[in-house]
């Protein structure tokens, strides 16, 4: 009879087995993945474990997940199933997928408490998003039947976490015959929200329990997400084809650092925070952005500008944020301008916006798309830097 504690992971990706799952495993409990990959599940299941390989300039180190397992999430029935036994669980799957698992969850959450299981269950949500934590639970509320709904304010814990490990897409040649390997980054930090968890807090590796929580959150976005961001769109115009090699460039590594000053100015007031250790993560998250052996692309980091060049995410944010206290987002607002000319072969979503912007003038795109007016700062600084970058 298996006695390890049970932990759901609700997403296969890179970050559920690169992160999330090597620090469940290392804690003692079984990991259920749960993904609609077959070939990830298969390979999760053939044999029990998968590998990671730990990647810097300096060495390369490969280890085991063990206890480790995979169930199909089209299996409804088998994701209601483990939900209703898990001590804990997790999800990284996207936040464009939330939406698609939420049903799921609020099933497995109902079979749980009609087979008797009330005991609490906590949620780390590995999502980039500010306000996660009530976008799932108010997702994962709307399927549930009214009997449950004090269940679900009393026993399910809805816990923001802030993902600081970068891992790159995978390629074939990565993955070295086994489609279940991933590689990471050294960095294996995992900061959550103290005040969110309904059951005691658990131990789990390189998990911190912090509150208040929201420093991290923009921590996260406001500096790794949007330094990471304009690090990519002024890679793409300079050509470059993965990150290590936009940030060695020169006058990109120093735009990204000023970015990252701004914003780190605009958190210490927000937070009142120390700004030399803000500028110590500063450097630190340049450093890694240099990891050559993590082969981070460009495109991967871009992808998607329409929704990371939206009002509250990393760019756009950063520079509300700095507005906010006084501070000119100079050095962000290159990045803004710069995620505006950002049109990889691959990506709908940037094919998208520049047709946009060749049918209508750019200052009425801008607005739609970051929900910044017209005669803003932001927007100013945006427009000098859009007519000038090449």
């Amino acid at each position: 009879m298996n006695t390890r504690k049970k932990a759901v992971m609700y997403g296969a990706g890179n970050i559920g087995r690169g992160f999330i799952g090597q620090l469940f495993s290392e804690s003692g409990y079984e990991v259920v993945f749960i993904d609609v990959n077959e070939k990830i599940v298969n390979a999760i299941n053939a044999e029990g474990k998968y590998p990671i390989r730990i990647v810097s300039d300096e060495q390369v180190e490969e280890i085991w997940v063990e206890n480790a397992r995979a169930i199909n999430g089209q299996n409804i029935e088998a994701v209601a199933d483990e939900i209703a036994q898990a001590d804990i669980m997790a999800t990284a799957v996207g936040v464009n997928v939330l939406p698609r698992i939420a049903r799921n969850v609020a099933w497995g959450l109902m079979r749980r408490w009609m087979n008797g299981n009330m005991k609490p269950l906590d949620i780390i949500i590995c999502e980039n998003m500010i306000d996660a934590n009530h976008y799932l639970h108010n997702l994962v509320k709307q399927p549930l039947e009214e009997d449950f709904a004090d269940n679900l304010e009393s026993l399910v814990g809805f816990v923001e976490a802030s993902i600081g490990r970068m891992v790159p897409v995978m390629t074939e040649e990565m993955q070295e015959g086994n489609p279940a390997r991933v590689w990471v980054e050294p960095y294996c930090e995992l900061p959550v929200d103290k005040a969110a968890f309904k059951g005691p807090i658990p131990h789990i590796k390189n998990m911190i329990a912090f509150s208040p929580f929201d420093f991290f959150i923009q921590r996260k976005l406001f500096m790794h997400n949007m330094a990471h961001a304009t690090v990519a769109y002024l890679g793409f115009l300079k050509r470059c084809k993965y990150i290590w090699e936009a940030v060695k460039v020169d006058e990109i590594r120093e735009i990204a650092l000023k970015a990252l000053e701004e914003s780190a100015l605009a958190l210490s007031k927000e937070h009142h925070t120390d700004m030399e250790q803000l500028m110590n993560h500063s450097h630190d998250l340049v450093r890694r952005f240099g990891n050559k052996l993590l082969g981070d692309t460009v495109e991967r980091v871009g992808k998607d500008p329409l929704r990371k060049l939206s009002s509250n995410d990393r760019l756009v944010g950063a520079a509300r944020m700095c507005l906010k206290h006084g501070i000119d987002p100079e050095h962000i607002c290159m990045g803004i301008a710069a995620g505006f000319k950002f049109l990889p072969d691959n990506d709908e979503a940037a094919q998208s916006l520049q047709r946009e912007i060749k049918s209508y003038e750019f200052e009425n795109v801008f607005s739609r798309v970051t929900g910044v007016e017209k005669d803003s700062q932001i927007f100013k600084l945006v427009e000098k830097y859009y007519n000038n970058l090449a």
